[in-house]
């Protein structure tokens, strides 16, 4: 009941708004946004991307938290989970400082080998050489039974 009241309330301050701006001389069927949400679309949410400088800060700053209930205050403040302090010392306890970049989302770039049209092309030629020596042994073979005297 409440959901229709609020519908209908909107829909009164969508109609209100429109008689406001033809009496001010504006087109009436010209929307405009009211300002209430639509509850059907929600929001895209912005993945969070954090530089090997902010992790670096942040795992400072919790190696020094000592007091009960300090650590997790940190956590709070800054948005975060313990599982992204796991992950992250993880990385720094490797010696990996580029690894505590955020890594780029999506398919991986293939890295163009120089030589690679190169080694095509030879593998290429090492195929149609290959067939062409089968063939060869294959005639010597017939050749062979054919001059060999039977009996």
């Amino acid at each position: 009941m409440q959901e229709v009241a609020w519908m209908q309330e909107g829909l009164f301050k969508a109609d209100a708004a429109e008689a406001t701006e033809s009496e001010h001389g504006e087109a009436k069927g010209a929307s405009r946004v009211v300002g209430i949400p639509n509850p059907e679309v929600p929001e895209k949410a912005v993945r969070r991307k954090f530089s090997a400088e902010y992790k670096l800060r942040i795992l400072q700053l919790a190696d020094r938290c000592s007091d009960p209930g300090s650590l997790g205050r940190l956590l709070r403040k800054e948005g975060l989970y313990s599982s992204n302090l796991t992950t992250w010392r993880r990385q720094r306890d490797l010696g990996m400082l580029k690894g505590l970049q955020p890594a780029k989302r999506g398919r991986k770039t293939i890295e163009w080998n120089p030589l690679q049209f190169e080694l095509n092309t030879l593998r290429k030629e090492n195929e149609r050489l290959q067939k062409r020596l089968k063939r060869a042994e294959l005639i010597i073979e017939v050749q062979k039974k054919v001059v060999k005297p039977s009996g």
